[in-house]
């Protein structure tokens, strides 16, 4: 069983409530909108991280960062991009199994064709009304889950 943490939208604030939940994931993904290097070198220190840039990650520190990344995780192809209506892949033809976005500060989980679409939401400061929240993707051999966790601002 593989632990995936999810994160997104951190815009510079990384809660430790967002830190304590992603502890003891084996690998991290964070769906862009970083807001900062120091993000990246804290998630760094909990686990292997795959990060992509989101439109509000502009400044030099995020040049190198890619748009869209694929990863393997046990037996299952994953593709993370930041804002979904942006996808240019056909995920169930390119043979991929989960897509995690983030951008809409939205949390969902929605199974769509074969295919886990993941936004963990927006670990960073609150948009509107909506949630603080992480999520969690379980790899287990070539079935995966996903939930998502509401944190305590």
């Amino acid at each position: 069983m593989i632990r995936v943490g999810l994160i997104s939208d951190t815009h510079g604030l990384l809660r430790p409530q967002a830190v304590a939940a992603l502890q003891g994931s084996d690998f991290i993904v964070h769906g862009g909108d970083i807001g900062g290097a120091g993000i990246l070198e804290a998630l760094s220190a909990i686990a292997p991280l795959t990060v992509v840039r989101g439109n509000n990650d502009r400044e030099p520190w995020a040049e190198a960062i890619a748009e869209t990344q694929f990863l393997k995780v046990g037996g299952v192809r994953v593709y993370a991009i930041h804002d979904l209506s942006q996808i240019d892949i056909d995920p169930a033809a390119a043979g991929v199994r989960v897509v995690i976005s983030g951008h809409s500060h939205k949390p969902k989980v929605e199974e769509r064709g074969g295919v886990l679409y993941i936004n963990p939401g927006s670990a960073g400061p609150r948009r509107f009304k909506l949630p603080i929240a992480v999520g969690e993707l379980i790899v287990n051999g070539d079935s995966v889950t996903a939930r998502i966790v509401e944190l305590t601002s």
